[in-house]
């Protein structure tokens, strides 16, 4: 079904997270949808296709992208994509992630500030002088990395397969990067399972998901016995022990998809880009608490999607070095390896 101004402002406008930027009026709807005919009439002469983290703007999810989820549902999207182009409006180690999936394509970045908290925290020389430092561990970087990184480790990993991708990898020694929060959880797991591993991580944290205290979410479940708290495995140890559950950010949305009603409250402590897709699925929903949002994923617009396929600039283009491709390329299909 197309899309018009009415239909796109009937999908936004229950959104009522706490920002200026995610509330949606009829006329705000009206600015941009010049922006997403002219995308959708460049998608189809150019062979295109939208791929769009759960942490952009919702009018980039209901208006322009062709899917859109989390980290490991996006590179498995990327990996078959047939499309000429591929367009990733996210942030920067995304789109190479698809370039390291899908070398043949052309795929474009059209966000200006792709940097990322997390995967600026470590660079590949460092992973090297690691490997060279514990010779004997697996090493295994969450998805939240550079390219380079990824061809300097041995296996990647996503929030929605970390778990059990640490738990099959047959080696006991295992460098975790460059996630120290997620590194933590991960302790904590084994030590839960009983599961006889070493593990070493790196001090890197998403300054989102850093944010969240414990003293938060003690505060809400007093005022909301009922509270349901949904916590992502980058947030601190402290919280993730609070919460009732922990998921990646598309396991999020299918637990509330699936048990969320108008009675029982939920606290969702990740980005704020889940509690607006969610918000536009079902208004019913009781969502407390605040959210945090991303400068980096939040960098995106519909206007620089249209400029990115309309006329890309050299810097918007992926290019991978043909060595780093190739040893990125190793460490992901070890994740696919082992998650499925």
């Amino acid at each position: 079904m197309s899309i018009t101004v009415e239909s796109l402002y009937e999908k936004l406008k229950n959104i009522t997270v706490d920002s200026s930027v995610c509330t949606y009026t009829f006329e705000r709807c009206k600015r941009l949808f010049p922006f997403i005919e002219s995308i959708a009439r460049l998608k189809k002469e150019r062979n295109a296709l939208i791929l769009a983290h759960s942490y952009v703007h919702p009018d980039i999810i209901y208006g322009a992208a062709d899917h859109c989820g989390d980290s490991y549902g996006l590179a498995r999207q990327a990996k078959n994509a047939e499309a000429d182009i591929i367009v990733f409006p996210a942030v920067r180690f995304m789109a190479e992630t698809a370039k390291i999936l899908n070398p043949s394509k052309t795929v474009i970045d059209p966000n200006p500030n792709g940097g990322c908290s997390l995967a600026d925290s470590i660079d590949a020389g460092t992973v090297w002088k690691l490997k060279e430092q514990y010779p004997d561990h697996t090493f295994v970087c969450y998805i939240n990395t550079t390219a380079a990184v990824k061809a300097a480790c041995d296996v990647c990993v996503t929030s929605s397969n970390v778990y059990k991708i640490i738990e099959r990898i047959p080696s006991r020694k295992i460098y975790f990067l460059p996630d120290r929060l997620m590194g933590q959880n991960i302790q904590n797991y084994l030590r839960e399972k009983k599961i006889d591993k070493e593990l070493l991580f790196y001090h890197g944290t998403c300054y989102v998901h850093e944010q969240f205290e414990p003293e938060q979410v003690d505060y809400l479940k007093d005022r909301h016995p009922a509270l349901k708290v949904l916590a992502h495995p980058e947030c601190k140890p402290e919280v993730v022990a609070k919460a009732d559950a922990v998921f990646s950010t598309t396991g999020m949305i299918d637990y509330v998809q699936a048990h969320g009603n108008a009675e029982t409250p939920l606290l969702l402590l990740t980005e704020c880009g889940i509690a607006s897709r969610l918000q536009a699925e079902n208004s019913t929903l009781k969502l407390v608490g605040s959210c945090s949002l991303c400068r980096y994923m939040r960098s995106n617009s519909l206007e620089m999607i249209y400029n990115a396929l309309k006329d890309p600039s050299p810097s918007q283009i992926i290019e991978i070095d043909p060595s780093v491709l190739k040893g990125a390329q190793a460490c992901i299909d070890a994740m696919f390896k082992y998650a499925e």
